[in-house]
């Protein structure tokens, strides 16, 4: 026992709430054979097995899941005894193009701000990837496209976005039903919108094209290359100058935002960043 160190116990909670040894490798900032490694020596230590093999994964014991259970309250208490509310670390923020291009970049400057000692590392990514990027722990907090009811993760509203269909003024002024459509590929939900609204238009699409670029999106049809159904919040600059127009009624329905996390999540830094977000507007004036 007295070889047992805090890392041994700190990797054992981590597979257990991440569900890999890949995933708690990501999370601890090592590789899986080390991850394999300190599991062996707690196991030597112990004197008992903590892990079985089933097919592919490998599952807790019952005597596993039941240190687990002991230890996790005290690792909680020793994590925020050991925080004395100055938070350092580094953070792995997921975001979707339209919170990056919103509420992301004045989130960012209150963190770079209030907690001089966090470095953030931020991807754009699609709702999907979001989601899949947080639970196996390749990302800590995440801004996406909702509705997400994801088993596993903490979810917060920040807003919603109004849509807008748009077309550059020569595309408007020739408008017909077999106008080419753009859109963000097949699992975003502002695509899943977009066949909504068509099919209410009792409208079927001559030819759908997809980027998974919001910005490219506006570009393209600015250029003259179709409609799409758009963002308004990102549009609104384009609709200024003129090279964007409305070329069919918005949609009643707006694109929900949200902010999550792991529902088992208790890094201090993590929740407070949470707790942060949840405070955003995405649609704030």
């Amino acid at each position: 026992m007295n070889r047992i160190a805090l890392y041994h116990l700190e990797t054992l909670l981590w597979i257990a709430r991440l569900g890999t040894f890949h995933a708690a490798a990501a999370r601890l900032n090592t590789t899986q054979p080390t991850i394999s490694a300190r599991m062996r020596e707690l196991e030597g230590q112990l004197g008992y097995p903590l892990f079985q093999r089933e097919g592919r994964r490998m599952l807790l014991t019952a005597r596993a899941r039941q240190l687990v259970q002991d230890c996790e309250p005290i690792w909680i208490q020793l994590e925020r005894a050991l925080d004395s509310g100055h938070r350092a670390g580094s953070v792995r923020i997921g975001t979707g193009e339209i919170a990056a291009a919103t509420c992301m970049p004045g989130f960012l400057a209150g963190i770079e701000q209030d907690f001089p000692g966090v470095t953030m590392d931020v991807s754009i990514e699609l709702t999907a990837h979001l989601i899949e990027h947080l639970l196996s722990a390749v990302s800590d907090l995440v801004f996406l496209a909702g509705p997400v009811a994801a088993p596993g993760l903490k979810v917060a509203s920040i807003g919603t976005v109004k849509l807008v269909w748009a077309g550059s003024p020569a595309t408007a002024a020739g408008m017909s039903d077999k106008v080419p459509v753009w859109s963000l590929p097949r699992h975003s939900p502002l695509h899943r919108i977009m066949l909504e609204t068509l099919a209410e238009k009792g409208l079927e699409p001559g030819i759908v094209h997809r980027c998974n670029n919001v910005q490219t999106l506006i570009d393209t049809v600015a250029a003259g290359q179709g409609i799409a159904l758009l963002p308004a919040l990102m549009t609104a600059g384009a609709m200024a100058r003129g090279a964007l127009v409305e070329v069919w009624p918005a949609p009643e329905r707006d694109i929900l935002f949200q902010v999550a996390m792991r529902a088992g999540e208790s890094d201090p830094l993590i929740l407070d960043l949470f707790k942060r977000a949840q405070a955003l507007r995405i649609d704030a004036e």
